[in-house]
């Protein structure tokens, strides 16, 4: 094992350490941090990561693209407009993958079509960090570990009418960063913790021919802190709240374009409560996560994240897709162009997907391939009667 994969683990599991405790009101100074920065830290932020390579390839959007086997993810209420009889599919993105070769996320997902107006669908979220060797303050080796975080969810969607439907999944979270390590005073454990999620989506054709706008939104992640140590130190997960739009029309009988846009913002404190005050509840910091930066209103502004991207198919069988994904210097500094391609051939699809930091801040998906396939079965008519019709 490189000191340098050593380091960057040790870091991703200090960094979860240090937010936990520094949340129950613990203060701390990370060496090199740049005090100009209000990042907002949560534990498990995987949950956060772009699975599937379709949305990776426009930018991270996905509250009001056309459904897929992967909405589930961006929003569980456009299941329900799904046109396939059910399907399934995998996502692979290497993690770090200039660096080192032994972390990844894997995310498979599948649907089911009830009825023309039901889906349900399943999904698992697996984040790999490869190998770490453990050392105390003193250099003795404590073991080797490879730690490991997961999540897997159920989703439900309905249709309510011919274009507005409704949806919510229920997750299970797992992560386990240091196995049994005891450092002090201190036993570390596996987090554990439950979320749901909550969308909606509408979508109506437009005057123009062959042309449908589509709105959607979606919570994500709602649910209770998480814990790697005792019930006194907990750290949010990272709630979200994302709102998009898209725009499709079909420019001739074999070209189609979608142009998409998404708003995200998480629902959890701008700021680490002062020593001695406690850390507050879970609703009442997805409340006042909208007004408790410290900067005011142009700090909350800046906490919206921008997603946005193209995407364009010939004869629904060859796609192309770009991307822009940009947060605010304060809050992150991410910012990065997405480039993607698709094929689909007769049930079979292929999606691959590309990143190109536009900063100087490296990202740990930069120049990475990212895959997805997937295996999908065309429509089957339900001729059950329909609340809708």
């Amino acid at each position: 094992m490189n000191k340098l994969r050593k380091y960057c683990l040790l870091s991703i599991i200090s960094c979860a350490a240090f937010s936990v405790y520094s949340q129950n009101g613990l203060q701390g100074t990370l060496v090199g941090q740049d005090s100009s920065n209000r990042i907002i830290t949560t534990a498990v932020p995987f949950l956060a990561i772009t699975p599937d390579s379709r949305a990776a390839g426009m930018g991270d959007v996905g509250a009001a693209t056309s459904p897929d086997a992967n909405s589930a993810y961006w929003n569980s209420a456009k299941l329900a407009f799904i046109d396939q009889s059910y399907g399934v599919a995998a996502s692979y993105t290497p993690w770090l993958g200039k660096i080192i070769n032994d972390m990844s996320i894997f995310y498979l997902s599948g649907f089911y079509k009830i009825s023309r107006e039901q889906t349900v669908a399943a999904s698992m979220k697996y984040f790999d960090l490869g190998e770490i060797q453990f050392r105390d303050i003193n250099a003795v080796d404590q073991g080797r570990f490879n730690p490991r975080e997961y999540a897997f969810d159920v989703t439900y969607s309905r249709l309510l009418t011919e274009q507005f439907s409704l949806g919510g999944a229920i997750r299970y979270i797992h992560s386990n960063l240091t196995g049994a390590l005891t450092t002090g005073n201190v036993d570390a454990r596996p987090g554990n913790s439950v979320a749901v999620d909550l969308g909606v989506f509408y979508t109506k054709p437009m005057v123009t021919k062959n042309s449908a706008l589509s709105f959607g939104a979606a919570i994500t992640n709602l649910g209770a802190k998480i814990s790697y140590s005792d019930a006194t130190n907990k750290d949010f997960i990272p709630v979200n709240l994302r709102i998009g739009g898209a725009f499709k029309t079909e420019l001739d009988p074999f070209n189609s374009l979608t142009i998409a846009l998404d708003f995200n913002k998480l629902m959890v404190p701008s700021r680490k409560p002062p020593v001695g005050e406690a850390p507050p509840s879970l609703l009442s910091g997805i409340f006042s996560s909208f007004t408790d930066a410290p900067g005011g209103g142009e700090e909350e502004l800046h906490e919206i994240i921008v997603s946005s991207g193209v995407e364009y198919w010939y004869k629904n069988i060859f796609s192309g897709r770009l991307g822009y994904f940009l947060e605010a210097k304060d809050k992150g500094n991410r910012k990065y162009l997405t480039a993607g391609v698709g094929m689909r051939v007769n049930k079979f699809g292929l999606d691959i997907a590309y990143l190109v930091p536009t900063n100087k801040r490296e990202n740990a998906l930069a120049e990475t391939i990212r895959f997805t396939i997937s295996y999908v079965f065309k429509n089957k008519e339900k001729e059950d009667e329909s609340v809708t019709d």
